[in-house]
């Protein structure tokens, strides 16, 4: 498509877009996550090229399905001039309108999809007749990969997946924004890399926010602005290991 041509069908679609948002009530704003007084959420949504990706694709398929249609109602005129003729109205309603609804339909998927993370958790949005929201609390999280075919790549784009506590099972390559609660899928993002570190980074301090193993090597108390030494922390399980002696005994008492 020409610039020119690219201009008008960004202006056609803003109207629509318009319409869409006030006769379906699409949020134009990101959702929200629960937060801490004071804490930043962070909003984003997919780069550029993941918008020039699904056009890659929608323009290929366009080509193909319209040469069938286009090949078909072609034909006709070697069965008579005025059956082709008459053929016309069903070749535009087969090959014409179709290509409006889903050129519609891809400016619609990426303008719907938003990700907002906190210290806490991740939350993926996308849909406009029906919006999905999937809340990952870094807690559960198992694992984090990035994804990037041949395409992809050519764009400048990548997947970002999630993988919660019982997700081994899903099938990474999965779409949409969970499979069977398991899998959160973050895509077309163009720092992916720096997203999963990030993320991972989050994970890591969620966990160490408790008594657990996984407080740091430097005996920090991560996000909270606390500094625990390992003495601390193994005074603090001894006293746990004493209340819960303490209980155990009590409770062998009044039997």
């Amino acid at each position: 498509m020409t610039a020119r041509g690219e201009r008008a069908a960004a202006w056609v679609y803003a109207g629509v877009w318009r319409l869409l948002v006030d006769l379906l009530r699409v949020p134009a704003d990101p959702p929200t996550l629960p937060a801490r007084e004071g804490e930043r959420l962070a909003s984003f949504r997919p780069a550029e090229g993941y918008l020039r990706y699904r056009k890659f694709y929608f323009w290929i398929a366009l080509i193909l399905i319209d040469a069938v249609f286009t090949a078909l109602w072609i034909a006709t005129f070697f069965v008579h001039w005025l059956l082709g003729v008459a053929m016309f109205p069903v070749w535009v309603l087969l090959a014409i309108v179709p290509d409006i609804f889903a050129y519609i339909a891809v400016h619609v998927r990426y303008d719907t999809m938003w990700y907002v993370h906190s210290d806490r958790s991740v939350r993926i949005r996308r849909g406009i007749w029906s919006i999905h929201e999937t809340t990952i609390t870094f807690e559960n999280v198992q694992n984090v990969t990035v994804r990037q075919g041949p395409i992809q790549r050519h764009f400048g784009i990548a997947d970002v997946i999630i993988e919660t506590a019982g997700g081994g099972g899903a099938a990474a390559g999965a779409q949409g924004a969970s499979v069977g609660g398991h899998i959160g899928l973050i895509e077309g993002v163009g720092n992916a890399a720096e997203i999963r570190d990030l993320i991972m980074d989050k994970v890591r301090r969620s966990r160490s926010a408790g008594l657990g193993e996984e407080v740091s090597e430097r005996g920090e108390w991560p996000g909270a602005g606390w500094r625990w030494s390992k003495q601390h922390i193994a005074e603090l399980r001894a006293l746990r290991d004493e209340l819960a002696a303490c209980r155990l005994a009590a409770m062998g008492a009044g039997t």
